[in-house]
């Protein structure tokens, strides 16, 4: 029968105390990488320090640790274009650094470079000290050896089953019920002038028009997102809103959704009567290009799930359809980039489950404030 032993030697001691602490206290993640053996890279992106690298491997002279420089900033590249990040910042610990190595060779701005030993070695260093000033309380252990390793196995098992179980919580299928509505909504508003046998007494009282809105009829910045031209207008934007919608609304919640899009939908109808003041406008594609814009903020929070699909799927659809606004005559493109912005800093105001902060929330609610009362100013006394 074959007996694994576990080498409880110094430096695989601080390492597992210095992961326990970062995973378990800080909240980083640990990154799966080929090819990197006795390191450990962790990431946390919402931390000033992004990635946080572990280094068990003996570098014992200069070249070897320029060599481990060119490889990290490798790495690092790789890292950003999956995170969608312009700068990573990185702390890297060394645990076994030759005597001969000078720290201050070779590194790059973004790379901050520690060397450690044994615990007392984090209380004389005056980074580690201000960046994680608990961090030496926090690997005081009662447990040695083996007991050691079962006690941070375990912590770091259970936190980890606990953000896993946050990601699936946001990321499981729900009834888009809000997005039923909302569609069901449309097509009612559409079929309603039918009854009446004129389509002008809908879209002569409800379709949003700069000289009425001025006039003191403001519903109409809303009523108009509910309006369509035609069938194909109609079919268009609820095919979207279904694909969008479905998904936003199951990530997000139906609350946040249910305020993303009526905001959405209110400052693209601003926007558009700023201007195109003498224009009549109708259609639900302000409001969509909101969900499009909270949909990239939600992403950005979640990039290293979504990353891939924001670069190749979200943002290449905002600049081609706001090119063909551009260049198609009778497209609202006013109404698509106010509901853009608006979706986008009401996203940041109503928060991203487990990983906006309150301030976070506060700001992009003031932002929102601010841009609506910015475009209620313009639209109606400017």
């Amino acid at each position: 029968m074959e007996e694994h032993i576990i080498d409880m030697n110094e430096k695989n001691t601080l390492a597992m105390k210095l992961l326990h602490y970062f995973i378990t206290e800080k909240g980083y993640t640990p990154i799966i990488l080929q090819g990197a053996d006795d390191e450990i890279w962790l990431e946390n992106l919402d931390e000033d320090y992004k990635v946080v690298r572990l280094v068990m491997r003996y570098i014992h002279n200069d070249e070897q640790y320029k060599f481990d420089i060119f490889k990290m900033n490798r790495i690092l590249r790789k890292i950003k274009k999956k995170t969608l990040s312009f700068k990573l910042n990185t702390l890297s610990i060394f645990l076994d650094l030759g005597g001969a190595v000078n720290l201050n060779e070779f590194k790059s701005d973004n790379i901050t470079v520690v060397e450690v030993h044994e615990d007392a070695d984090i209380k004389k260093n005056k980074l580690l000290k201000s960046e994680f000033p608990d961090l030496s309380k926090k690997l005081k252990f009662s447990e040695e050896g083996v007991d050691l390793f079962v006690k941070v196995t375990n912590d770091i098992n259970n936190h980890s089953k606990k953000d896993q179980q946050k990601v699936v919580d946001v990321f499981t299928p729900k009834k888009p019920i809000i997005t039923y509505i909302l569609i069901i909504i449309n097509l009612f508003a559409f079929l309603l002038p039918t009854f009446f046998g004129n389509f002008d007494i809908i879209y002569s009282h409800f379709a949003s028009y700069g000289p009425f809105v001025k006039m003191g009829e403001y519903y109409r910045l809303i009523t108009a997102a509910f309006l369509h031209a035609n069938l194909a207008h109609l079919l268009f934007n609820m095919y979207a809103l279904w694909i969008i919608g479905m998904q936003l609304e199951s990530f997000i919640g139906k609350w946040r959704f249910l305020v993303v899009y009526l905001f959405s939908a209110i400052t693209g109808s601003l926007l558009s009567v700023i201007i195109t003041p003498d224009a009549v406008s109708v259609g639900a594609s302000g409001a969509i290009f909101g969900l499009l814009g909270a949909l990239l903020y939600f992403g950005y929070h979640y990039r290293i799930y979504l990353g891939t699909v924001i670069k190749s799927q979200i943002i290449p659809l905002i600049v081609i359809n706001l090119l063909l606004g551009f260049m198609v005559p009778g497209i609202d493109n006013a109404a698509h980039i106010g509901g853009l912005i608006g979706g986008f800093s009401m996203m940041i105001g109503v928060g991203v489950k487990y990983k906006s902060s309150r301030f976070e929330e506060v700001n992009g609610l003031i932002v929102s404030i601010i841009y609506f009362c910015f475009l209620v100013y313009m639209a109606l006394f400017a």
